[in-house]
């Protein structure tokens, strides 16, 4: 395979690639790619532990090339003289929990995923002991791979099956948190798994606390994903979960994405805990416990800022990414700053005191914790968060970048945009601007804010919108429209679109 598609497989700290050809797009990455991958792997861990035979796991999620991609990185790192475990159908989080639990003596491990993305993807996610690689170290295993200077050795390969250890594990978190073995009897919790790994928790976690969960959705594993996309941001996921929660009268509703390592909520009236109020939901209760900063990406709402200040916290917002959110919050803590969460509003959520690692189901521990409370209280979930002032309207509109270098015609706009910006009338650059350009829109102007940003992995520039009178989005993205004019290689098309509707 030529070094240019083996380093373009990069996305982030990830390798991601087209797997399938079932959508019509090329296979970048192949059964091939991955071999070669593995063996690189396997050579970097070596080097970075001074070993010469490292003990490394592997799982995958239910994407219809996670076999052929996960035999292809055993053979690979077999043949570098890697001891590979095989842990079967995983969550992303569980390949990194399973090097801290037990002793299993694991130098790392990978999971096969793409996340939430379509049914033709597939991709890799790296883990040490110490946690997920960085960007930087994914470009030496890129390196190595490209290079073809492999370790050598004769492996061996066993399997080991953790998600029953692992549904375990944050069984037990809940019952020790409210100190009674089946805390949730009498509840009636719904989970819409959207057919990828997350159907284990309800019989290995909602059910042993006594939860009834029938009327639970797509729990089997089908890496087609046949009825919704397997995202907490989907709309069509979101209204899926309403419709079983109403129907069912449950108490809650929970939804996976592909490999559970985000989550989302409704309550029992329907309302979605998502985004800005899932993120508010959670911080009052860790606020509660402990004043603190809580770190997010770029667009949350300023109601969101509001509300974490009245629960004595500081809001930080930080570039999307959730890895950067991430990185930023250990920055704080390290310089003495207690912080002790790290979210973005796609529901990668990352606990102080569970390794900073996002992990969507532990994340639904934390509010069945919540809602056990709520409950003995005579109060419903969402009652923790009436208190947070939520916009009129609010938009994400996703511009497609028509050149084949977008990554440098993408930073050229922004660049152009912050220049420019606070030529449109009413308009003022946001003062705590970390990513992309902030624009701040006063009353009569659209009264609330833009944001435009790079996306991290496509030729997308995505234009958040979010205002307090009703009208003002599009009023701002008439503003934001003007500004983008100049960009022919910009499609305008959804915005426009959006201003005419």
């Amino acid at each position: 395979m030529a070094s240019y598609n083996i380093r373009k497989l990069k996305s982030g700290t990830d390798v991601r690639g087209v797997a399938s050809p079932i959508l019509g797009r090329a296979v970048t990455l192949t059964a091939e790619a991955t071999e070669l991958i593995a063996r690189a792997f396997v050579t970097w861990l070596c080097n970075k532990t001074g070993k010469s035979g490292v003990k490394i796991a592997i799982g995958n999620d239910s994407r219809i090339t996670a076999a052929e991609l996960v035999e292809a990185f055993e053979r690979g790192a077999l043949k570098s003289g890697a001891h590979v475990v095989y842990t079967g159908l995983s969550s992303t989080p569980s390949m990194f929990m399973i090097l801290k639990n037990g002793d299993r003596g694991l130098d790392g491990s990978v999971m096969v995923t793409a996340s939430h993305l379509p049914a033709d993807r597939n991709g890799l996610k790296f883990f040490t002991p110490e946690g997920g690689l960085e960007g930087a170290d994914v470009d030496e295993i890129l390196a190595v791979a490209e290079s073809g200077a492999f370790c050598e050795g004769e492996g061996s390969l066993t399997r080991d099956y953790y998600m029953d250890e692992y549904g375990a594990l944050l069984a037990d978190r809940v019952r020790s948190a409210c100190a009674a073995e089946r805390p949730l009897e009498g509840m009636k919790i719904i989970v819409d798994a959207g057919n990828g790994a997350g159907g284990f928790f309800t019989e290995k976690v909602l059910k042993p606390l006594g939860a009834d969960t029938e009327g639970s959705l797509y729990l089997e594993p089908d890496g087609m994903f046949p009825h919704h996309a397997p995202n907490p941001e989907d709309e069509a996921a979101m209204a899926a979960l309403k419709q079983a929660v109403l129907a069912n009268r449950a108490d809650l509703g929970i939804i996976f994405d592909t490999d559970v390592d985000r989550a989302g909520a409704v309550d029992v009236r329907g309302e979605e805990i998502n985004r800005n109020r899932l993120i508010a939901l959670i911080s009052a209760q860790l606020l509660a416990q402990r004043p603190g900063t809580i770190v997010t990406d770029s667009v949350t709402s300023d109601g969101l800022t509001k509300f974490i200040e009245a629960h004595g916290g500081r809001h930080h917002r930080y570039m999307r990414g959730y890895k950067n959110v991430i990185d930023e919050c250990k920055r704080l803590n390290a310089a003495g700053e207690y912080s002790p969460l790290a979210v973005e509003t796609s529901g990668h959520c990352a606990f102080k005191d569970n390794y900073f690692l996002d992990d969507g189901a532990y994340l639904v521990t934390e509010i069945l914790i919540i809602l056990a409370g709520q409950l003995k209280k005579g109060k419903r979930l969402s009652d923790l968060i009436s208190g947070l002032e939520e916009p009129a309207e609010a938009a994400e509109i996703r511009l497609q970048i028509e050149s084949e270098d977008f990554r440098e015609y993408g930073k050229t706009i922004i660049e152009r945009l912050e220049k420019t910006a606070a030529g449109a009338a009413g308009a003022t650059l946001a003062p705590d601007n970390h990513e992309g350009v902030r624009i701040n829109f006063a009353k009569g102007f659209g009264d609330g804010w833009t944001l435009a940003r790079m996306s991290l992995h496509e030729a997308i520039v995505p234009i958040n919108i979010e205002s307090n009178s009703p009208g003002g989005c599009r009023q701002m993205a008439r503003a934001l429209n003007g500004l983008l004019e100049p960009f022919e290689k910009l499609d305008r098309s959804l915005l426009e679109k959006f201003i005419a509707d």
